[in-house]
C-alpha cells in the first residue's frame, strides 16, 4: 500500500519535479527517481528485478499517447505473487499515471496500455508483493506536452460519448487456457493542466477513475485510473476463464459517473 502521507508528500515532491523540469535534459533523467520514490513509499526499500518488466518507445510519437507495456514472468497462482502493480511517469506533474490490482484470473501478467507524458522520464513500475515487499522496473522515454496544452472539444459532444466500452474478447474461449481481452472506453481524460482555447482558463480535471474487472462475478483485475493514463483509456490483457461464463467491467469517472458492459463466452 502506497504511504499513507502521499498527499502532503506529493505536495512536496510536485514543487521539486517542477524545478527539476525547468532544466532541459538531453534524455530522460533518473534523478527525480529518490523524490518520487519517498513521496509515494516513504523509507521502504525497492529491489529492482529481471521478472518485472515494462518497455516502451525510446521516442514517443506523440506525449500524449504513449504506448507501453508490463509483464510479470511468474504465475499470479504463485503464494507470493504480485498484488499490485503502480505505473510511475517520474517527471509527470502527478507521477502516479495508474494502479492495477492484480488476482489469480489473470495467470501469468501482461498488459498493454497507453499513458500521457509531459517531458522525458523514466517510467517505474513498483510491483508490491503478498507479502509486502517491493520490486520494480523502469524504462525510460522521450516525449513532450502530453500532460497540457488546450482543449477545444464541444462540451455537449464530449459528455454525450464519455463512458462508451468496447469491450472484445476472443470467443470461443478454451478453459484453463490465457484468453486476449481488449478494453477502451471513450473519455477525454482531462488532467486539469489544459487550458480552454477560447477563455485560456484551465479546464477542470474529467477522467475515468476506476474499473473493475469480474468473470461470473469472480474479480479477475481492479484498476485504479490518474490522468497519467492517455485519453479513451485503453488496456490489452489476458486471463484464465474456469468456466464458460459472463466476464464484466464496470467502470466510474471522477464525478461518481458509473459504466458497464459485458460479454458472454462459451468455450
Amino acid at each position: 500500500m502506497i504511504s499513507k502521507n502521499l498527499a502532503l508528500n506529493i505536495g512536496a515532491s510536485a514543487a521539486l519535479i517542477m524545478a527539476f523540469n525547468t532544466a532541459a535534459w538531453a534524455e530522460a533523467s533518473d534523478q527525480l527517481w529518490p523524490v518520487v520514490k519517498e513521496a509515494f513509499f516513504t523509507n521502504r526499500n525497492i529491489e529492482e528485478v529481471d521478472f518485472i518488466k515494462i518497455t516502451g518507445p525510446k521516442r514517443a510519437e506523440s506525449g500524449a499517447q504513449v504506448p507501453v507495456t508490463i509483464s510479470i514472468d511468474k504465475p499470479q497462482s504463485d503464494a507470493n505473487a504480485i498484488k499490485s502493480l503502480y505505473v510511475i511517469v517520474d517527471a509527470n506533474p502527478i507521477p502516479l499515471a495508474a494502479t492495477y490490482h492484480l488476482n489469480e484470473a489473470l495467470g501469468k501478467f501482461e498488459l498493454s496500455t497507453r499513458i500521457r507524458m509531459e517531458t522525458d522520464s523514466y517510467i517505474h513500475v513498483v510491483g508490491e508483493a503478498a507479502d509486502g515487499k517491493l520490486y520494480m522496473s523502469k524504462v525510460a522515454i522521450r516525449a513532450a506536452g502530453g500532460c497540457g496544452g488546450t482543449v477545444d472539444n464541444d462540451e455537449a459532444t464530449v459528455r454525450a460519448t464519455a463512458g462508451k466500452i468496447k469491450l472484445q474478447v476472443e470467443n470461443p474461449i478454451k478453459v484453463g487456457q490465457e484468453t486476449p481481452t481488449t478494453f477502451i472506453i471513450k473519455h477525454p481524460m482531462r488532467t486539469g493542466l489544459q487550458r480552454d482555447l477560447v477563455s485560456q482558463g484551465y479546464v477542470p480535471a474529467f477522467y475515468i477513475q476506476k474499473a473493475a474487472f469480474t468473470f461470473n462475478n469472480k474479480p479477475v483485475m481492479n484498476v485504479d485510473f490518474g490522468v497519467g493514463t492517455s485519453e479513451d483509456p485503453y488496456l490489452r490483457f489476458s486471463f484464465v476463464p474456469d468456466a464458460s461464463g459472463v466476464l464484466q467491467v464496470k467502470a466510474e469517472d471522477n464525478e461518481g459517473t458509473a459504466f458497464s458492459n459485458q460479454v458472454t463466452l462459451t468455450n
